[in-house]
């Protein structure tokens, strides 16, 4: 994986070729802005179309950081950043690399569910490619048309379940974009080997088809054949015109999500982030609080609430640890219990037809229709929220999960903040301070009876950079369920006792791109030892993948 795919432009300038004058400075990847020095803006007619002043990166992430934060709310934040990322992509990135904690939660979660609500009505210039379904039959020419021919790294959505926000159709392209932003911040994939991508089929939101400002095809969603021809298609040109793309697929329905990860995973090196990067980074916050609580993986008992991809595939990961540790796949599968729209998850409930993906997790015991009678029931030691269903950890469901454990495991991970299950301060509150918390979208610390706590994010961002980098720099054939586990327990590795003492079971996020090396590598290690790497590596990975991470520094024109 080269440092750099940009080697094009205008200008002859010690060796190279640039773009000049006003084509340099349109240029996101290769601006400068004030940064020109005087040479530079001799030798590539600058002159004059900047302010005089020459400034330093660190004075202008200064004066970016000062406009920023004098935005009066974090839409107006992440509209900011956009622009910024849009004129000048180091800067970008320099300004979120040394302001990660303040940065990320603006460019991702929350804040990126209120911009695809908002993304209509907020859209400036468009990123990434909009494919929509009335182009049957032209995929391949319509990815020509990116002006980066080296992809290394699309991360695609239909927009049929963003967040916990539903179906938002071409508005959910703030998520791809979003992503692809965290793989070069945490990680340090170049910025040029990205591509964001929507696939428009339509929407099912019916207020949506009927907004004025609403970006995409205006019809219900297209499924069956239809739908399955088009992403067979669009696989199909993704080998074809970038063959050495990841594809990693983002904020499918359930009905699409599991097939394409499995129709596809051989054919295509893909994951899908929502069933297995949620898996590795829940599983790596099970693993960190049991640094607190003592005992083995294989000796939970886990009740989710929410039956879709998250919560299934976070059970899938944890079936896979747990078989490692000595239990049989259907002893470890007996400790994952589910409760979806209808109750709790059993092996028959009359009138009721299991989705394929409930079926190992279907246990014989009588129905139960709520959440407290199932916590009643099953006695979790860890109460897992992705349902989407904000305010559904009750206080009498979190006492009761204090009654039940010394120290509590819940993790209210649906996103954005709005959707999740509680909030820190009442799992705090209501648990005596005890819990081992995590939710999706950041909380602010919590102060009880003197003592503050800093609650963790259980946040896939730990997690996709550090799989995806890894992935890319072997030349992995298939990204494996094995390769998420071998990250998830790097990841609870690299939790520190400091952090314990704070309550928080993933590390800060000033230490991402620490932390998303050390996933990289043993994403690495595991394909090698599955002899699914491709591309030679030496021995010290941590100093070679470290030296092929982009920098957010500019470079000498002249």
């Amino acid at each position: 994986m080269a440092s750099s795919p940009i080697e094009s432009g205008l200008s002859s300038v010690g060796g190279a070729l640039w773009p000049r004058g006003s084509a340099l400075l349109t240029n996101s990847l290769l601006n400068k802005g004030t940064a020109f020095s005087e040479r530079e803006r001799d030798a590539l007619g600058l002159r004059g179309l900047l302010p005089p002043r020459v400034f330093t990166l660190e004075e202008q992430v200064v004066r970016a950081l000062g406009n920023l934060r004098r935005k009066p709310d974090s839409l107006e934040k992440y509209i900011f950043l956009t622009t910024l990322q849009n004129r000048n992509e180091t800067l970008f990135y320099r300004l979120v690399q040394d302001h990660a904690e303040e940065m990320i939660p603006l460019i991702y979660t929350p804040t990126v569910g209120r911009a695809c609500l908002e993304y209509g009505a907020i859209f400036r210039r468009p990123r990434g490619l909009f494919i929509s379904i009335r182009e049957r039959g032209r995929v391949a020419e319509i990815l020509r048309h990116w002006p980066m021919s080296d992809v290394r790294m699309i991360v695609v959505t239909d927009g049929e379940r963003i967040l916990g926000l539903g179906d938002l159709g071409a508005l959910g392209m703030g998520i791809p974009v979003g992503k692809l932003a965290l793989y070069t911040a945490c990680a340090g994939l170049h910025p040029g080997y990205g591509l964001p991508i929507t696939l428009d089929v339509g929407t099912d939101n019916a207020a949506l088809r009927e907004d004025s400002s609403y970006l995409g095809l205006a019809h219900p969603r297209v499924r069956g054949a239809d739908y399955d021809a088009f992403i067979a298609e669009f696989v199909a040109a993704v080998r074809e015109v970038f063959p050495r793309a990841l594809l990693q697929w983002e904020d499918f329905g359930n009905t699409n999500a599991f097939r394409l990860l499995n129709e596809n995973r051989a054919s295509v090196c893909s994951f899908n982030d929502d069933i297995q990067g949620t898996a590795a980074v829940a599983v790596a916050g099970l693993l960190g609080a049991l640094r607190e609580t003592g005992g083995r993986l294989a000796d939970q008992r886990l009740l989710f609430l929410g039956a879709g991809e998250a919560g299934t595939g976070i059970a899938d990961l944890f079936v896979a640890a747990a078989i490692s540790e000595g239990l049989s796949a259907a002893d470890a599968r007996r400790r994952c219990w589910f409760v979806d729209s209808e109750g709790l998850v059993v092996r028959y409930r009359p009138g009721l037809k299991l989705a394929h993906h409930k079926l190992p997790y279907a246990h014989e015991h009588a129905p139960l229709r709520t959440l407290a009678e199932a916590v009643d029931a099953v006695r979790p030691t860890a109460l897992i929220g992705v349902s989407g269903q904000p305010a559904t950890f009750t206080p009498a469901i979190l006492r009761r999960m204090a009654e039940l454990n010394p120290r509590p495991v819940v993790f209210a991970l649906s996103n954005p903040t709005s959707q999740a299950e509680c909030t820190a301060e009442e799992a705090y509150r209501e648990t005596q301070g005890r819990v081992l918390f995590a939710s999706g979208s950041p909380f602010a610390p919590v102060t009880l009876d003197g003592r503050t706590f800093t609650p963790g994010q259980g946040n896939n961002v730990y997690i996709f950079p550090g799989v995806g980098f890894g992935a890319l720099a072997c030349g992995a054939r298939e990204i494996t369920n094995e390769m998420f586990l071998a990250a998830a327990r790097r990841l609870a590795e690299l939790v520190t006792t400091d952090d314990l003492a704070l309550g928080r079971i993933y590390p800060a996020l000033t230490r991402i791109r620490e932390v998303s090396l050390e996933l990289a590598v043993s994403v690495v290690e595991e394909a090698r030892r599955a002899r699914l790497a491709t591309l030679p590596l030496g021995d010290d990975l941590r100093s070679e993948l470290a030296a092929r991470r982009f920098e957010a520094v500019y470079r000498d024109y002249v």
